[in-house]
């Protein structure tokens, strides 16, 4: 062979590895010969923040354990708070009368406290879509939420003591049949239908603000001794009247020592009054700007 036409081979060999490198998959860098690239989104699909929380609710053990610890460790408390006569879940301000010799009741927020919604969640990732009312009340229409593990053990054993279970919702009222029937089919306990407060009661002589709680719990302390209290989120507890972190936190500081004897706080990872607390409460942005300011509130500890 001349070295002219070695030459020209030599040249020709480059080209053709090179180009060969230029089409191999970049996602596929690092990776051992075996894995499968993952999938590419489709143009214009931006990665959804909640698929790992949502993943969690229904597929991590630890969700479970969780709650049912939760539950079990309120359940142990049960004979304590019924037996000391001045026990009250309330906060002062919205126990307007004494509840002293008062009938005893829970009060259970319903959405991911009692009833799991996480399909609803699951279905907005697979959809590339926001939550809105129509879909939410189609789903609630459905009445296939399951019962949020350990709930139901401990709903039983509060019926069995004579404790009246209070489901205050900010489920709208018009959803009041549909979530009645939800929760009866998993096995909680309902006494009637005026154990359901949803969102829209009309509670006299108290003025509610979007949908804070206070009013229907000021009602419930009309007729009943609250001895617990539970939900996933701050507001099913207490008013929250500055939805800021700071302001969160100061409630939190001031109600710490009721968690885990009079409140009990399940996981809620998937949405909450603390996700707008880091945007300044303002839906109307756009989604890539609300994105952009959870991502600025993370810790780098830098």
């Amino acid at each position: 062979m001349t070295p002219l036409r070695a030459l020209l081979l030599s040249v020709c060999t480059l080209l053709a590895l090179s180009a060969c490198k230029s089409i191999e998959p970049a996602t596929t860098a690092g990776m051992p010969a075996t894995s499968t690239p993952a999938a590419t989104p489709a143009v214009g699909v931006v990665a959804d923040d909640n698929l790992n929380a949502v993943l969690w609710v229904q597929r991590a053990a630890e969700y479970k354990a969780l709650s049912e610890q939760t539950y079990r460790a309120a359940a142990g408390r049960l004979d304590a708070a019924l037996k000391a006569s001045s026990w009250d879940a309330l906060v002062p301000e919205e126990r307007g009368n004494a509840a002293t010799g008062l009938k005893p009741a829970v009060i259970l927020d319903v959405d991911e406290t009692v009833l799991d919604n996480s399909p609803y969640q699951a279905r907005l990732i697979a959809d590339h879509a926001q939550y809105d009312q129509v879909s939410w009340d189609q789903w609630v229409a459905e009445k296939k939420a399951r019962a949020v593990p350990g709930v139901v053990a401990f709903a039983r054993a509060a019926d069995a003591r004579g404790v009246t279970l209070l489901y205050i919702s900010n489920r709208a009222v018009h959803l009041k049949d549909a979530t009645i029937a939800n929760l009866r089919a998993v096995g909680l306990p309902v006494a009637d239908d005026s154990v359901f407060l949803g969102l829209g009661t009309q509670v006299p002589g108290c003025e509610q603000n979007g949908t804070e709680k206070n009013c229907r719990r000021k009602l419930a302390g009309q007729q009943y001794r609250v001895l617990m209290q539970f939900g996933d989120q701050l507001g099913d507890f207490v008013q929250v009247t500055a939805n800021t972190q700071a302001g969160r936190q100061q409630l939190l500081d001031q109600h710490h020592h009721w968690f885990g004897e009079r409140w009990w706080m399940l996981a809620g990872p998937t949405y909450g009054s603390w996700e707008p607390a880091l945007f300044n409460n303002d839906w109307a942005q756009p989604v890539q700007a609300r994105r952009a300011a959870k991502q600025a509130a993370l810790d780098l500890a830098r």
